[in-house]
């Protein structure tokens, strides 16, 4: 089940911060959580995931920081979803077998339909329509016009 969590609604913000910040240059997550205001402990493993789901790199060293794995048209919300909802360890009270036949012959499944449907819009969301969004919305970054780029 889709559920907007602290840690999912921080690496949504994150991976856009990085889209809408970065360009070629990597970003630093003290400069992610200064701008987003993300606690660096929510931050450091959702970053560490995206890294190793293919959606960020991780470069090390003095200069280093976090970059896009791929162009920003290429990376949807959905991706980002799937990768924190791996990290989450709640239950899933589909899945649980107490409930009744109204319950799981006509809730669940209903849910289980939007829930799709959820996801098929938030495939359908790249981040290149995300930084268009707060370009629109007058937020200025460090590289906001700078456009895509290409690995």
């Amino acid at each position: 089940m889709i559920r907007l969590t602290k840690r999912l609604l921080f690496a949504i913000e994150a991976v856009l911060d990085i889209a809408y910040n970065g360009g070629a240059a990597p970003v630093r997550s003290a400069e992610i959580t200064k701008r987003e205001g993300i606690p660096r402990r929510y931050l450091e493993p959702v970053l560490q995931e995206l890294v190793r789901e293919g959606i960020l790199i991780g470069i090390r060293g003095p200069s280093g920081g976090y970059r896009l794995a791929r162009e920003r048209r290429r990376i949807s919300l959905g991706d980002i979803v799937r990768t924190v909802r791996n990290l989450e360890t709640g239950e899933d009270p589909i899945t649980d077998p107490a409930g009744s036949a109204l319950g799981h012959q006509v809730v669940r499944p209903l849910w289980l339909e939007l829930q799709e449907e959820t996801m098929a819009r938030l495939d359908s969301l790249s981040l290149e329509e995300l930084c268009s969004r707060a370009h629109r919305a007058g937020i200025e970054g460090r590289v906001a016009q700078a456009g895509d780029f290409e690995i």
